[in-house]
């Protein structure tokens, strides 16, 4: 039984693409329909930059769904692996959701790429810059995590955003209360705290702005059936109707990544092979929460033709 994995902000780098859009008519086809769909450009500022670009969060989310997406056409279209055949179900980190409803038919391409402009837009404008922070934490697990957060709060925002992995959590929330978080974490048994390079303080109730403007976007572009069940963000559950998963899209803006949990969800319904489509990125944090799947990482057009062989 197979995962297909969708990664997250965070994995975007100039040149993402750029080997498949050279190699592969289907990879063209996709970034030209999302260039098409945003007015923009988004294709030159991945290939080319400059960065600060690419990592502008409006741009950055939709530019990592194209790439995961144009890595499953290749795959579908250039050497026959269709995905509903040959996985069981599909989950992505954050943004990752969407392109994993976009992989299994809830939603169009087009209309993804502009879900996920609007969402970046949004969580950008939530709060303003200089305003918010998130903080990787390292060697926390999430109850180390979460009594730092609490200590650190001082009636201020500071929440645990990202379950990522057993030794990785993220937190967010106001600057101050994140730096205090940082400076404690010796004091909670945590190794490390790095404050991230982020815009917005993600998945912390200092969202709500941007929910609210996805629950609009959402109602009138609704997700439609999807061929395979999706693994939800913010309930690490098994999610098979439009409805439930439109309202969980929504929780998704303000709510927590639990990424481990849904790793360990999946492997506990049967999922033994975990692939990632367009980074490698989560394929190292499903190897500390579950060492006995294996994981594939489909970047390239050699990774991408090995895998077909191998699955036949």
């Amino acid at each position: 039984m197979r995962a297909f994995i969708f990664p997250g902000q965070g994995s975007q780098k100039v040149g993402m693409g750029a080997e498949l859009t050279d190699a592969s008519a289907a990879a063209r086809a996709v970034f030209q329909e999302v260039d098409d769909a945003l007015s923009q450009k988004l294709s030159a500022i991945m290939r080319d930059g400059p960065e600060d670009q690419l990592t502008l969060t409006e741009n950055a989310q939709p530019a990592i769904m194209a790439n995961a997406i144009a890595t499953l056409r290749v795959l579908e279209e250039d050497f026959g692996v269709s995905l509903a055949a040959k996985g069981t179900c599909v989950a992505g980190h954050s943004l990752g959701e969407y392109s994993a409803l976009c992989a299994v038919g809830a939603f169009s391409l087009a209309d993804t790429a502009r879900l996920l402009k609007l969402r970046g837009q949004a969580m950008q404008a939530a709060v303003p810059v200089g305003e918010g922070a998130m903080a990787a934490l390292l060697g926390a697990d999430i109850d180390k995590a979460s009594a730092l957060a609490a200590a650190a709060a001082q009636g201020e925002v500071c929440e645990v955003a990202n379950d990522n992995d057993p030794s990785q959590v993220v937190i967010s929330g106001q600057r101050s209360a994140i730096e205090r978080a940082v400076e404690l974490v010796k004091d909670h048994g945590i190794k490390r705290g790095v404050l991230l390079p982020v815009s917005a303080p993600f998945h912390c109730s200092l969202m709500q702005p941007a929910a609210d403007r996805m629950a609009e976007a959402l109602a009138a572009t609704p997700p439609g059936q999807f061929a395979l069940p999706v693994y939800a963000n913010v309930t690490a559950a098994r999610v098979t109707d439009p409805a439930e998963e439109q309202r969980l899209l929504v929780e998704q803006v303000t709510g927590r990544v639990r990424w481990r949990e849904s790793v360990l969800a999946m492997f506990g319904d049967g999922i033994e092979h975990f692939v990632e489509l367009g980074g490698k990125v989560l394929c190292p944090m499903v190897g500390r929460i579950a060492p006995e799947a294996s994981t594939t990482s489909l970047v390239t057009m050699e990774d991408i033709e090995n895998f077909a062989k191998e699955i036949g």
